[in-house]
């Protein structure tokens, strides 16, 4: 059952980094790590800072950030 968490996480989180504008995916991801904190062992916590924090380092396209940004 973790290991399906663990895979959901990883789609929010992918999810949010499409979709999302910088500002509002940072706070996407604090708050999935947040919640995942409760229910993951700590070994699937810890592959799931290290996903995110790769994710967090990869920049969106100036184009598609400004797009985001109209379309708020």
């Amino acid at each position: 059952m973790s290991e399906q968490i663990l895979q959901a996480c990883k789609e929010l989180i992918d999810d949010a980094k499409i979709g999302c504008a910088d500002m509002v995916f940072k706070e996407v991801c604090l708050e999935t790590l947040s919640r995942a904190r409760q229910v993951l062992t700590e070994s699937q916590f810890k592959q799931l800072v290290d996903y995110t924090s790769e994710r967090m380092k990869e920049r969106i396209p100036t184009a598609l950030q400004q797009q985001l940004m109209a379309n708020r």
